[in-house]
């Protein structure tokens, strides 16, 4: 069930995030000054934001699946918000990777540039939910209903595929990497059904009318794009090796 942040900001998360959140306000440790326990040190927050990022696009998901269903204020206000903190927790790893990966070696080097990447994507994830929202906001008429089903399965894919890509990261378990790449055709499919129906449409005005439909529907089929690469990166953390680029390999062969 999903719950209200702190009473300044009345906007929606889901229950997982507000425990990650009420962890965070514990204090810090000290940051150690032996050599090798800096370096952990130094790993370790970097990591630990990337899982909070993975929980924030996961909610963003959420929230926009709440707003399509019901043009929920408090879902919108939420989204604005995913969006703005994953742009922080860029700007704080953007920061702080370099001075960091010149003291670990080349394993942790590795899972330190993933969580670059992590960010990365997860940073657009964000704004793509926030871009999606803001078509339907500015929209007049009522969302059609078939187009409503459609743009809601394909949320509701999507908040799944970001909590298996969280779970995945976590658990450095490709089995959960596996489910998002098994998923992401379906969500394309969705998009496009959706496009081919109302590109069908013999009535131009129509067409032009439900654009911003199309512009959601688009930014919703980018996020599982995204989603994809950060299944990919979860497979390279466990496996040692990038499945990306192992596809191209097949693909030439």
């Amino acid at each position: 069930m999903a719950v209200k942040r702190k009473a300044r900001l009345p906007v929606k998360r889901r229950s997982t995030l507000t425990r990650a959140r009420a962890v965070e306000t514990r204090p810090h440790p000290a940051q150690p000054h032996n050599g090798a326990q800096a370096d952990d040190f130094a790993e370790d927050g970097l990591t630990a934001l990337v899982v909070r990022a993975c929980m924030i696009a996961r909610d963003a998901i959420y929230n926009v699946k709440d707003f399509l269903a019901d043009g929920s204020r408090l879902a919108f206000l939420a989204i604005k918000d995913c969006e703005k903190e994953l742009d922080q927790i860029e700007r704080k790893i953007d920061e702080q990777l370099p001075e960091a990966i010149t003291r670990v070696g080349e394993t942790k080097a590795r899972e330190l540039l993933a969580c670059l990447k992590f960010i990365t994507d997860l940073e657009r994830i964000g704004d793509l939910a926030y871009s999606a929202v803001m078509q339907m906001q500015a929209r007049r008429e009522k969302l059609p209903a078939a187009d409503s089903r459609q743009l809601i399965e394909m949320a509701t894919l999507l908040r799944e595929m970001l909590e298996q890509v969280h779970q995945g990261f976590v658990q450095r378990d490709i089995a959960h990497a596996k489910s998002v790449l098994q998923s992401d055709p379906e969500v394309d499919r969705l998009c496009h059904a959706l496009f081919h129906r109302h590109l069908a449409e013999s009535d131009n005005a129509g067409g032009q009318k439900n654009f911003d439909i199309l512009l959601a529907a688009q930014a919703l089929e980018r996020v599982g794009d995204h989603a994809k690469n950060l299944a990919e990166e979860v497979y390279g953390l466990s496996e040692g090796r990038s499945l990306r680029h192992n596809a191209r390999k097949l693909s030439s062969a």
